[in-house]
């Protein structure tokens, strides 16, 4: 196993149990069985271990409830949506039970900001599963259907979290179907409107920038080996930089790469940006 894996799989089983703030750098040493110079080699302080666990599954957590509404049919859409997010949740329960502790008991200014981005970018994902389904319909309340569905994920996700209790996925995604299809058709008052968004400094398109993107396609570019899909990176990287490709040709590399477990992020980042 890569040793900077290995310490991160290492820390998150401390920090489930202990929480951040009362695991040091000496635990998470020992708990791995390496020096704190090997520590060191991998990660220059315990919050930048923090932020690189946060990255690693928010990524995947963003990329693949993405990917899973994009294919997903209208008529599937809601209940693909709540049953990928809470088999996540089931899946990464260890990660998920210190994400809503830490978020509750933190102040740690830069866990703050990153969790704060990858909010909205769930947001994202959420709005625009709402226009997708009910268009018109949600003109004026869409923002606080938004709301209420993170609202539903925050407070069932516990039932998975912190209970023993068995529960049943399917029945779960099927009962919140209804409720946000309620929601959806009979709201008339709402509380959450763009311009209270807009007042709060709360973007709900998370935006990455251009630069970002390619930073990224960079640094995936020199980890991957030669492939089909490190040839449609390249392909996209040139895109960014400057656009010759058709709107088919685009979506047929990000095709290429969407599947790739290195390339999921990337592959929602650029689709979000040539909105496709």
């Amino acid at each position: 196993m890569i040793k900077k894996q290995l310490i991160m799989e290492k820390a998150l089983e401390l920090f489930a149990k202990q929480g951040f703030e009362a695991t040091s750098i000496q635990q998470i040493t020992e708990h791995c069985s390496i020096s704190k110079g090997a520590f060191y080699l991998s990660f220059k302080s315990k919050e930048e271990l923090i932020l690189a666990l946060i990255e690693y599954f928010m990524t995947k957590f963003i990329s693949d409830i993405d990917h899973q509404v994009t294919e997903a049919e209208n008529e599937e859409l809601l209940f693909t949506f709540y049953y990928a997010i809470f088999n996540s949740f089931y899946e990464h329960s260890d990660f998920a039970k210190v994400l809503l502790k830490e978020q509750t008991q933190t102040f740690n200014e830069s866990f703050i900001v990153k969790m704060h981005e990858y909010d909205r970018l769930l947001d994202k994902i959420i709005l625009t599963m709402i226009e997708r389904l009910y268009g018109e319909e949600v003109t004026y309340t869409k923002y606080d259907l938004v709301y209420c569905i993170k609202g539903f994920i925050g407070n069932y996700s516990k039932l998975l979290l912190f209970y023993s209790t068995p529960v049943d996925l399917n029945l779960l995604a099927k009962s919140l179907v209804e409720k946000t299809n309620l929601l959806a058709k009979y709201t008339t008052i709402t509380f959450i409107s763009q311009e209270l968004i807009e007042s709060m400094n709360l973007p709900i398109h998370g935006e990455v920038t251009k630069e970002k993107i390619l930073e990224i396609i960079e640094q995936k570019i020199v980890e991957m080996e030669e492939s089909i899909e490190k040839e449609s990176l390249v392909l996209l990287k040139q895109q960014l930089l400057e656009p010759t490709l058709n709107p088919a040709i685009v979506k047929g590399l990000l095709g290429n790469i969407q599947n790739h477990p290195h390339c999921k992020w990337v592959s929602y980042l650029l689709r979000n940006y040539f909105e496709y």
